[in-house]
């Protein structure tokens, strides 16, 4: 499966962006209902870290069979792939990041998991009328989008896998620099209290599976459209 992956323009309805879910499928579906939703017309693109942390990691399969869900590869999914793959992995560590239910699975039902992770792009762009949207789960390593794009689609280097999974870079050092080609990247990985722009990346993680809240941004106006503005409740209230 391609490491990069472009979606078309959503003529019909709302594209809407969310950061880290870590099995919090529920809150997530109360979020989405809070904000009239409808999965007819609409799209929710994830920034990735469907699973860990949380009590519904295995409802990550239902969402990514939904036709309007699209997700990118988070450091979550990618430390799943290499524990079923004997990739050198602290188990502890795992463990300890919310991979019990992951690693405690009969290998058959891992393997289920493990082909949908795969599937998923580390990058995407996603086409609006006012300019393409790039989803990655960290960071990108270039300030380029061209050049990531063609680096995950021809060199497959693991150090640019790496950045775009695991980097905190670019928030530790409050970086501005725009990333060019990209009217904004969104990305999540490290929690942050309320969405932040540096430059045109936004992070959105803002720990909606944890005592945060998720932030759900409209990639048509690059506008927070959660938590609701008349009731925000479910989308700040912990199960």
């Amino acid at each position: 499966m391609s490491r990069f992956r472009r979606v078309a323009a959503n003529s019909a309805g709302r594209d809407l962006a969310v950061g880290d879910i870590h099995g919090h499928f529920q809150r997530l579906q109360q979020c989405l209902d809070a904000v009239g939703f409808d999965p007819q017309v609409d799209r929710l693109f994830s920034v990735g870290d469907l699973v860990d942390r949380g009590p519904h990691s295995e409802a990550a399969l239902q969402w990514l069979a939904m036709p309007w869900f699209h997700a990118v590869q988070g450091n979550h999914e990618a430390l799943a792939v290499s524990h079923f793959h004997g990739g050198r992995l602290d188990l502890e560590m795992y463990r300890a990041a919310g991979g019990g239910w992951f690693i405690d699975l009969p290998r058959t039902q891992q393997a289920v998991f493990v082909e949908q992770f795969l599937q998923l792009p580390i990058a995407l762009e996603v086409q609006t009328a006012a300019g393409p949207i790039g989803l990655l789960h960290a960071d990108s390593p270039f300030d380029d989008w061209a050049a990531l794009r063609d680096s995950l689609l021809f060199d497959d280097d693991p150090g640019v896998r790496e950045v775009c999974q695991w980097s905190r870079k670019r928030l530790k050092e409050g970086n501005t620099e725009a990333v060019r080609g990209v009217r904004a990247l969104l990305v999540g990985h490290t929690p942050v209290l309320q969405a932040k722009q540096l430059g045109n990346v936004w992070h959105l993680d803002t720990g909606g599976w944890a005592s945060g809240h998720f932030s759900l941004m409209d990639l048509a106006t690059l506008a927070l459209v959660s938590p609701a503005v008349l009731d925000p409740a479910p989308c700040r209230r912990p199960e």
